[in-house]
């Protein structure tokens, strides 16, 4: 068993456990983004704003992608199956 193998089997365990924690968490995660943002654009006097609200929302979505790597979630479905709506095809154009 190479080094990268051995890293991957350690790291399996705790990627399973950080997904399962957002996915629990999520919106406890999320809120805690929102607050923290709040304070530091008050501390800032607005002068970052855009910046910090671009970042909330990169770390939300991160938040999500980790959720969804994870088991069945509270409807039932595994995170890959949340991931993205059924793609219908666009009306026919005459």
């Amino acid at each position: 068993m190479g080094l990268l193998d051995n890293m991957k089997a350690r790291l399996g365990p705790a990627k399973d456990k950080v997904s399962d924690l957002a996915q629990r968490h999520g919106g406890s995660i999320g809120q805690g983004l929102d607050r923290a943002a709040k304070v530091v654009d008050e501390k800032t006097k607005g002068k970052y704003s855009e910046k910090i609200h671009a970042g909330t929302g990169k770390a939300k979505e991160a938040v999500d992608r980790l959720a969804q790597r994870g088991g069945p979630g509270p409807d039932g479905t595994r995170g890959d199956e949340r991931a993205a709506p059924p793609r219908t095809p666009p009306p026919p154009t005459s």
